[in-house]
């Protein structure tokens, strides 16, 4: 029965399903199904979580660290947060200035919700995370989508910055190294973007550093803080254990912040999920804390999976594959491709036609660029093995050259 009219509030109709999982299910659902499916779409490490990682959470559960911890996080995990980013980043938190979630996206939620009000806008660089301007949706704020061309390798520019920003702005969100497009910035590229931002007091930063570590060719990250220090009291800086430590599924996010908005965060998860399961935060505290030896290993292997997809795509009629500095995710354009046709004659009218078509014909499934905000693009998760990548690179060459 279907349900009574209006019953549904009307802001879940200013969002969308995340279109990266939806494509990821579909893939699943194919494969399941018998299908020879190559699913390029969803985010996650294929790396198992490290060992010392897992003993930890199997002792937290030894020992009875079970139970309902503060809506904030367990202190040792404070404690840990804060001595990461002095450590890594030279930013000074003390742990009550931090904050923990069930994930990167609830640290979102949490401070979006917990600070906007009609009205309000969000500045939102394209190509962006899926998730970004449905959370500003869902608080009530309207998303200012700026969208970084290729030509400017996928990066917010100062003037499109200044631009952007009006006397209604609240936040910027800045996510380094990109989902979707790997783009980083370096330190002379966002000082240009923080003397902007010095500029309009009125603006505050949240900074989505979740795949810090995940950088190639000598590349150094550098978060907003580091280079601005007088963003420091409007500025919130949000990591997280899923992508560097293969901890997905553990749901731990975390940030720093002015203690008065970690306080309010802090109200509005006290009336939601409370806390982040104590396991895994137990397990954060160790990945934090603990050995970080095993980092360069995963960064050379995806370095070169990277390289690998890249010269394999740029082999592909009509498609332009740019080489990104971090993450695990490549961002070609398929510019030339649109118009053409499938040798069943379906136009190629837009990227969200591409991708349905080399599902279909191939059983490759990577997302279009228009569910990142910049079309005509797609993006690939290089984040499995270099035997899956290379058949899918294959088979998404057989069916570039079989347009016409």
């Amino acid at each position: 029965m279907p349900l009574p009219k209006d019953f549904l509030a009307a802001s879940l109709g200013r969002i969308k399903p995340s279109p990266t999982i939806a494509i990821t299910t579909k893939a699943r659902e194919m494969k399941a199904a018998g299908g020879d499916v190559i699913g390029l779409a969803a985010g996650e490490p294929d790396f198992d979580t490290p060992q010392n990682i897992k003993d930890a959470a199997i002792r937290a559960i030894n020992s009875g660290q079970t139970k309902y911890t503060a809506v904030e996080g367990i202190p040792e995990l404070r404690a840990a947060i804060a001595a990461k980013f002095k450590r890594e980043n030279n930013i000074d938190y003390k742990p009550s200035q931090t904050f923990v979630s069930p994930g990167g996206k609830t640290i979102l939620f949490n401070a979006l919700l917990a600070t906007l009000n009609p009205g309000d806008e969000v500045i939102v660089p394209a190509p962006y995370w899926v998730s970004y301007p449905d959370i500003v949706l869902l608080g009530g704020g309207t998303p200012v989508i700026v969208e970084c061309s290729l030509e400017d390798g996928f990066r917010l520019t100062p003037e499109a910055l200044e631009k952007a920003i009006t006397p209604k702005t609240k936040w910027l969100i800045f996510n380094q190294p990109s989902n979707p497009t790997g783009a980083c910035y370096t330190r002379e590229q966002l000082k240009a973007l923080t003397d902007v931002l010095m500029k309009h007091p009125h603006v505050w930063v949240l900074t989505d550093d979740m795949y810090e570590h995940l950088v190639y060719g000598g590349f150094r990250f550098t978060t907003v803080l580091e280079v601005e220090p007088a963003l420091y009291d409007r500025t919130l800086t949000m990591n997280g254990v899923s992508k560097a430590y293969a901890m997905t599924g553990w749901r731990i996010g975390y940030c720093a912040g002015p203690e008065d908005l970690i306080k309010a965060m802090a109200k509005l998860q006290s009336q939601s999920a409370t806390n982040a399961t104590s396991i895994s935060q137990w397990a954060a505290v160790e990945a934090l804390n603990g050995t970080q030896d095993f980092i360069p290993g995963f960064q050379k292997l995806f370095e070169g999976r990277r390289d690998l997809v890249v010269s394999m795509l740029n082999q592909c009629a009509g498609i332009e594959c740019p080489r990104p500095e971090g993450a695990f995710y490549v961002y070609p354009s398929i510019r030339k491709l649109i118009g053409k046709k499938t040798p069943g004659g379906k136009v190629i009218d837009s990227d969200a036609t591409f991708v349905g078509e080399l599902l279909e014909a191939t059983g490759v499934a990577v997302v279009h660029g228009a569910a990142f905000g910049l079309s005509p693009f797609f993006r690939i998760s290089y984040a499995t093995s270099n035997e899956a990548l290379e058949e899918a690179c294959k088979r998404i060459q057989t069916f570039c050259n079989s347009l016409t």
